[in-house]
């Protein structure tokens, strides 16, 4: 016996696939895993077959055809066929949460394709022969293959795969340890749901004066469900630094639309003037690149002198020179990103 695999597309009506693997029994064909992928064109049926060692691809695909299958695509397959495609493609996605680099490895080898990689944003689509699927370091993979044809299901598998390595890239770019030069350490992290009361008790610790700077106005900052938004932004992300205890000493937001995100910083008064500001800054904007934001926008006083600082340190992650817009006592600056990316 030998193992083949053998994909054709049906009529996607009832009995249709008992039609065809009728076929394959009278060709002493023992099926032995099976997907149906819903297309426009019908369903495509994909097999794992165990069939006698006589019987060639051609008498395969005669057995297919009598079966009412058509578009047969018939290649001989080997024992890492007997995984069924739902398991592997869970064993990739643990592969991507050790190393999200390798995604497009990673769809190469689940898919059987060809993957080359594109320095422009687009568009995810998906063709018979060609797919595209965000690279989460920047840019686009463009999948190709030419037999069989590429259907829905494993368009939605290479974008979940995709999203997968997203949010494991991200949070692996977004996580450091900062080490002060007074020798103090503190973790940079993305905020998660259990921070919500740190971060307000971070505010309350603050001046008015800080707060003042932070949120342009003389409150005591925003109330808790104002806070729960900030820190959840449906497009963007916020970053806490805590201190040795665990305590959040500083908050950063990026938060966006389009390809203009805004990012703004409040450090603790005890914190500042040690250079939390600026990697938290130098954070931010590693992580609206892959985002595909094409400038980040700040807001501050024009007095403001340590924020305007800051600004001027990230010069060398910025694609230009900040620009500068005054209206009144108010200073916005932009932050054109660097989206020439380099990859091996």
């Amino acid at each position: 016996m030998a193992l083949w695999r053998v994909r054709a597309t049906v009529d996607d009506r009832p009995g249709y696939l008992a039609v065809l693997a009728a076929s394959l029994a009278l060709r002493s064909v023992n099926i032995l895993a099976v997907q149906v992928h819903t297309t426009e064109a019908g369903a495509v049926d994909d097999f794992l077959i165990d069939a006698p060692d006589q019987l060639t691809q051609a008498d395969l695909r005669a057995a297919v055809e009598k079966g009412r299958g058509r578009d047969a695509w018939i290649r001989p397959a080997d024992a890492h066929g007997l995984v069924d495609p739902p398991t592997q493609a869970l064993g990739h996605a643990v592969r991507l949460v050790a190393a999200p680099e390798t995604l497009g490895e990673t769809l190469a080898d689940l898919l059987g394709c060809e993957v080359a990689w594109r320095p422009q944003r687009q568009p995810q689509r998906y063709s018979a022969h060609e797919l595209a699927v965000v690279d989460p370091f920047g840019g686009m993979l463009t999948l190709t293959r030419a037999v069989p044809l590429f259907t829905p299901a494993e368009f939605a598998r290479a974008q979940a795969l995709a999203e997968i390595a997203g949010q494991v890239a991200q949070a692996q770019l977004a996580q450091a340890t900062l080490l002060l030069p007074d020798g103090a350490e503190l973790v940079l992290r993305p905020v998660t749901a259990a921070d919500i009361e740190e971060v307000a008790a971070m505010h309350d610790r603050c001046s008015p004066a800080s707060l003042y700077r932070r949120y342009l106005a003389g409150s005591r900052g925003p109330s808790t469900a104002q806070l729960a938004r900030l820190l959840e932004p449906k497009r963007g992300c916020a970053l806490v630094a805590t201190d040795a205890t665990g305590r959040v000493v500083a908050l950063a937001n990026l938060v966006g639309e389009g390809e203009v995100a805004e990012a703004a910083l409040l450090v603790q008064d005890e914190w500042q003037r040690r250079g939390v500001g600026t990697a938290l800054l130098r954070r931010l904007l590693a992580l609206a690149r892959p985002a595909d934001f094409a400038a980040v926008l700040l807001h501050t006083q024009a007095e403001n002198a340590p924020m305007l600082r800051t600004i001027r340190r990230v010069g060398d992650a910025l694609a230009a020179e900040p620009a500068y817009d005054r209206d009144g006592p108010i200073v916005t600056v932009t932050l054109a990103l660097n989206r020439a990316l380099t990859r091996a």
